[in-house]
């Protein structure tokens, strides 16, 4: 993989209940709506589980990724392609955490603060 070693955790605090981020993060047709400008390929479940593979696109960018662990509070995904590593999401009542670590050419801590911000407006804004 071209690119060099890079790593960024970030938490911020919002107004959400972690079902909300849960259902964000587990839920593809959720995931599409505030993952954006990525694009996610059709999956045949709605929700992810544990060994779910899928692939998202930034621009002409692939990025597989493939659930590894899973819980009521986290979730880490393998990244391949585009990025090779890892990214983790945890979360709670209030608060949001992601921690991405990986060999690449894209600008992660940017993209990384990018996403967290999108989920951050689109759960805030789930009644």
């Amino acid at each position: 993989m071209l690119g060099k070693f890079q790593k960024s955790e970030l938490r911020i605090e919002v107004k959400a209940k972690e079902t909300i981020f849960r259902d964000s993060l587990l839920n593809i047709n959720e995931l599409k709506q505030w993952c954006f400008p990525v694009t996610l390929t059709k999956k045949t479940t709605e929700k992810l589980s544990q060994g779910d593979s899928f692939s998202c696109y930034l621009g002409l960018i692939e990025i597989k990724n493939q659930v590894d662990y899973l819980n009521n509070n986290c979730v880490r995904f393998i990244l391949s392609g585009g990025i090779d590593g890892y990214q983790e999401w945890c979360w709670g009542d209030g608060w949001i955490q992601s921690r991405l670590e990986g060999i690449s050419v894209l600008p992660l801590n940017l993209l990384q603060t990018f996403n967290l911000l999108r989920l951050k407006s689109f759960a805030q804004n789930i009644k």
